[in-house]
């Protein structure tokens, strides 16, 4: 094996022969030390000696990376392990092993620093389109938006009043770190937002402990969540007492809150209240009801519904009349010339019904229990109950659900007690819109 001594110019001018599959060129200076060349590949340093009465060879490297001293240095130390009695290729792989770990260590690190910088306001648009509850299509459209509002950044111009909108509740926990929620971090923010509001920062509570149950459940985000943060008993300690709403009418001020309707200047906000304590409807269920709803032929309506997509019920004489009494205006029923297209929020309405009526308080929901509170002193449990869109299971008793032809004389009566109630009298077998109801 000819050795010659390695300059750059014989090593740069080096080429293996196209007849042949590999060259070598070796060096006198340092033992071992070797330039391989193939025809199409680039040639590289390398080491060949015998270990153990083995021939092996090492590759060091291209002679681009590796100047001849250094290539000659290397072949040194190789040879240097080989008399120690040392495998060169086992202390390259260790080598190589450690560098993999070392990269795979850092990559870790890296990758735990950026979960750890993961915040609250990265995942939730990812909560807000995924997170919706199990075995349902999609969020509830009212759920949604409120999930929206709760995480708000505010400062918009106030569409009433004056001044700017404040932050929702949640909007504070978007900039934490998803890893630093804990007991903690949630207690101080509603211990915060508690003094604007406790049943709002309660809410907003309940909510997150939502968002954080989804975390949890995903892989990628469980080792980064305190599922149980939202739990600890030092903030359930500050929450306000649940205590369910009760609001209703008494059977006697039925009379003059209806009167109070009767005052208002707003006619389409006026038959909306009043199909709100015929139907027992939720309020947002009847701001939607569309024109194409409303069968006055088979006296039926659509309504959409917050456990099913919709349900149908009855339309009972009274309400076809107090409906076909409106303009069609657009698709809604209950139309408005704001951004929506129909009536969105008629608490003002409400307000004068109210101080008319002078009731104290009575929420929108307590029209919807007026409604099944007066419907079961005539008809069985389940009619007020199935035309509310309670489903059976809410209901104590349990029910079996009625067909149309079962259900409507027991929603005629109920709606004829509650217009006795009312003080007003009418004509059931007239064509909807063709006489003129008169309040008695």
């Amino acid at each position: 094996m000819a050795k010659i001594a390695f300059t750059a110019a014989r090593v740069s001018g080096f080429k293996c022969p196209s007849d042949k599959k590999q060259a070598f060129l070796w060096d006198a200076t340092a033992p071992g030390l070797g330039l391989r060349a193939t025809p199409a590949g680039k040639p590289a340093y390398v080491f060949q000696s015998v270990y153990q009465g083995k021939d092996i060879r090492i590759t060091i490297g291209s002679p681009t990376a590796w100047r001849i001293p250094e290539a000659q240095a290397k072949a040194r130390e190789l040879q240097r392990l080989i008399d120690e009695g040392k495998d060169p290729r086992d202390l390259k792989r260790d080598a190589l092993a450690a560098q993999a770990e070392k990269q795979a260590a850092a990559a870790a690190k890296a990758e735990a620093d950026k979960a750890a910088a993961l915040t609250v306001g990265d995942l939730w648009p990812l909560y807000l389109e995924n997170g919706k509850p199990k075995r349902k299509d999609a969020w509830k459209p009212r759920y949604r938006a409120d999930l929206e509002a709760m995480a708000v950044p505010g400062g918009e111009k106030k569409k009433r009043g004056q001044g700017l909108t404040r932050p929702g509740p949640l909007y504070p926990l978007l900039a934490l770190p998803l890893a630093g929620v804990n007991e903690d971090t949630l207690k101080n923010w509603y211990d915060r937002e508690a003094v604007s509001g406790k049943h709002q920062a309660a809410r907003a509570l309940m909510m997150f402990r939502g968002f954080l149950r989804w975390c949890a459940a995903r892989p990628e985000y469980r080792s980064l969540t305190d599922r149980d943060a939202g739990g600890a008993p030092a903030i359930l300690e500050s929450l306000p007492p649940n205590t369910r709403r009760k609001d209703a009418l008494d059977g006697a001020q039925i009379a003059g809150w209806w009167a109070g309707t009767e005052q208002l200047g707003n006619r389409t906000a006026a038959v909306y209240l009043r199909a709100l304590l015929l139907t027992g409807a939720r309020r947002e269920e009847m701001a939607a009801l569309r024109w194409q709803d409303v069968d006055f032929q088979w006296r039926k309506l659509t309504i959409a519904d917050k456990v099913e997509a919709t349900r149908t019920i009855p339309l009972t004489p009274y309400l076809a009349q107090l409906l076909a009494t409106l303009p069609r205006v657009g698709p809604y029923v209950f139309a408005s010339t704001g951004k929506a297209g129909r009536i969105t929020d008629a608490r003002a309405s409400h307000a004068q019904v109210l101080q008319h009526a002078q009731v104290k308080h009575l929420t929108f929901h307590g029209l919807r229990r007026t409604f099944i509170r007066q419907g079961r002193n005539i008809a069985p449990l389940g009619v007020p109950a199935q035309i509310a869109g309670h489903t059976p299971s809410a209901v104590a008793d349990g029910y079996a659900i009625l067909t149309m032809d079962e259900l409507r004389p027991h929603a005629e009566r109920v709606e004829a007690h509650i217009l006795s109630l009312a003080g007003v009298q009418f004509d059931a077998q007239a064509e909807p819109g063709a006489l003129r109801v008169v309040a008695g």
